[in-house]
């Protein structure tokens, strides 16, 4: 009896240790389009790929990057509707926690609670896992340290100073690994993310399909940049 028999069980591990849920998932990020995040020593930015499957549809209404508290932001690869759900989820778990103690909620408390949340459907009947990777980049309010995370379909979650999940991911953490210094500036790390994601973007890259955000210490805020913006440090790069 191979893994196969095992394929549909949600909670039960197969005979090389592995819960194939979770892999399908995994399958399902590595599939998905390319996101990256690097931790300046001053902010954090954050980038992804928006490039849809026709020309009809409207890509000023398809948001990738989104805000979570004024000073935390998420993106993605994945399963989009899977992604909807985790928003809405830590949306309201950081406004309890504001309601609790008063203040906005850290990124490591954000990201556990996410990564809870994920975990639980690996372990649950009638459901299944999330099909996407998450990365969360923000500033503390406490000390303005900035912080990227990762968190996987299986609730593991890791810091880097540098990352990309995705269908081109290999390839962008080794553009990364080459071009990522410890003293990396925000400005530059924005400019290094754009070149990242040029690197394996198929067809011609412009401010409406990709999308930027950024949090920076200097006003401990998390934006998502508009096209403008986004167009001006393209037209930098070139």
């Amino acid at each position: 009896m191979g893994d196969s028999a095992y394929s549909f069980s949600l909670t039960t591990f197969s005979r090389t240790g592995k819960l194939l849920q979770i892999e399908y998932a995994l399958n399902a990020v590595a599939n998905g389009r390319t996101s990256l995040g690097i931790c300046a020593k001053d902010g954090v930015v954050i980038a992804t790929e928006k490039k849809l499957s026709s020309e009809l549809v409207d890509v000023e209404q398809v948001h990738k990057i989104e805000e979570i508290t004024p000073t935390t932001g998420f993106c993605y690869a994945g399963v989009g509707p899977d992604y909807r759900v985790l928003v809405r989820r830590s949306r309201k778990s950081s406004q309890a926690y504001m309601r609790m103690y008063g203040e906005i909620q850290p990124v490591s408390q954000l990201v556990k609670r996410t990564a809870n949340v994920m975990q639980e459907y690996t372990q649950r009947g009638g459901v299944r896992p999330f099909g996407i990777s998450l990365l969360v980049g923000g500033i503390d309010k406490a000390d303005g340290s900035p912080h990227l995370y990762q968190v996987d379909p299986s609730g593991t979650y890791f810091a880097w100073k540098a990352t990309a999940i995705g269908r081109n991911h290999l390839n962008a953490k080794n553009f990364l690994e080459k071009r990522y210094t410890e003293d990396m500036e925000l400005e530059d790390a924005i400019h290094t993310a754009l070149l990242t994601l040029r690197e394996g973007f198929e067809g011609e890259m412009n401010a409406h399909n990709i999308q930027v955000g950024v949090a920076s210490q200097k006003d401990g805020k998390f934006k998502v940049l508009t096209p403008e913006q986004i167009q001006d440090y393209l037209d930098e790069a070139n």
